[in-house]
């Protein structure tokens, strides 16, 4: 039976597991729930098969939780296809802006990125792949959590795998890709995938990505009173906040609370070009002028330093747009250099450079001239054409060319103390 979303994901029983059995019991992966829908674009019915599951995955902290999936069929399948995993750059605090429910026909404002987002799909369904497009930000939509958008990536092709109705068990080749918000949870499921799924990982071919948020540390600094991105700043706390079980209320002005409470279900859509000029020192209280003066924004912080929990054993595209002046935000501050505006493309460099001295194949492109907006076009055609050559079992490139230094990666120093280590493998357990 097909149906179409005719409630919002927080009063829709199919988004909540109320079975007898503790979620910390089941296995990361393990599908709870199965229903059939049709594929929706802005709420038309598209001729495509959805298999929407909801599954068990883990939280930010460690906690078990639960999450839903879309696997997007063509009608057309012959054979064993392989499945391009598309992560959505939705970015947003609402759960109802989750792709699951524009999928599903629901309709809301910060939910059009990932209705927009069929002009990546659709091709790779005309090519015979199977697409599967998780809600990479969770149930309570924990905006900013990397870690948790890798685990709900991963857990979502387990149950893509491993439910009956995909029919996507003998699946041996999986690729990866995402922009923006959709390169968080792509770099990071590449990144934990040999240690918190290994399973998924022998299958995994490449991962390809573009518009890196590789330290957000430093891309708060970089937004910092910039014209279009400074939204972000309060987005990114209330995320944090949130995914993490860490009240910043102390740290914050009269003001800072005011706008973090306003913001609590806010989408990027609505967020973009809404607060130019925004900085940190007006959330914040007098006595913690930035932001590496809160002792638990650092401890998290820290722990969202891509690289720093893993290495990934597939090839790599990334893409990184460096000309962030076009969209208003300054690239001299010290130790970020240029942009796109909001994603710092040092930083992307030095995140490239570190995995190519791993030993992972990167193909770094940058996009002198481009901005995150204006690069996201050529970024994810190219890294599409790459994934599909992977896809294809064609062979990387042999010369992937030189990659230039970029800025220091070194998590931030613990306010009253020494340098916080770096953070370990992640305790899955």
């Amino acid at each position: 039976m097909h149906a179409k979303a005719t409630v919002l994901p927080g009063q829709d029983p199919f988004y909540s597991y109320r079975g007898t059995t503790p979620l910390a019991d089941i296995a990361p992966g393990a599908v709870l729930k199965t229903r059939i829908l049709s594929y929706h674009v802005t709420g038309l019915v598209v001729p495509v098969r959805v298999v929407q599951l909801l599954y068990r995955s883990t939280g930010a902290i460690g906690q078990p939780a639960v999450n839903v999936t879309s696997v997007l069929r063509p009608r057309a399948l012959s054979g064993t296809p392989a499945v391009v995993s598309y992560q959505s750059f939705y970015d947003s605090l609402n759960p109802a802006d989750e792709p699951s429910y524009a999928i599903a026909g629901g309709l809301t404002l910060g939910g059009i990125i990932a209705n927009l987002e069929s002009a990546v799909i659709v091709p790779a369904l005309l090519a015979g792949e199977v697409v599967v497009v998780p809600d990479i930000e969770g149930g309570e939509a924990d905006f900013g959590a990397g870690p948790e958008y890798g685990m709900n990536t991963l857990d979502s092709l387990r149950a893509a795998l491993g439910s009956p109705a995909t029919g996507l068990a003998n699946v041996a080749k999986i690729g990866l890709i995402g922009y923006s918000g959709g390169a968080i949870a792509t770099e990071w499921a590449a990144e934990l995938a040999p240690t918190y799924a290994p399973d998924v990982n022998e299958r995994l071919v490449g991962a390809a990505m573009g518009g890196v948020l590789v330290d957000p540390a430093h891309n708060l600094r970089y937004v910092d009173g910039s014209r279009l991105w400074a939204g972000m700043i309060p987005m990114a706390l209330v995320g944090i906040a949130r995914a993490y079980h860490v009240d910043l209320a102390p740290y914050l002005s009269a003001y800072g609370l005011q706008l973090c409470r306003k913001l609590q279900r806010a989408s990027i859509v609505r967020v973009l070009g809404a607060y130019p000029g925004l900085t940190w020192a007006q959330l914040a209280s007098p006595q913690y002028k930035t932001l590496e003066s809160v002792p638990a924004y650092v401890e998290i912080a820290n722990q969202l330093i891509m690289g720093s929990r893993g290495t990934p054993t597939v090839p790599l595209f990334i893409g990184q747009g460096a000309n962030g002046e076009l969209e208003g935000t300054r690239g001299n501050k010290p130790g970020i250099g240029a942009g796109d505006g909001v994603m710092i493309t040092g930083d992307v460099r030095s995140l490239a450079r570190e995995y190519c001295a791993r030993g992972v194949p990167v193909e770094y492109v940058q996009y002198d001239s481009l901005s995150h907006i204006t690069s996201a076009v050529p970024c994810l055609a190219r890294a599409a054409a790459w994934l599909f050559a992977r896809l294809n079992g064609s062979p990387l490139p042999r010369h992937r060319g030189h990659i230039a230094p970029g800025n220091s990666l070194a998590p931030i120093d613990r306010p009253g103390s020494g340098r916080l280590d770096r953070p370990g493998r992640l305790d899955t357990k």
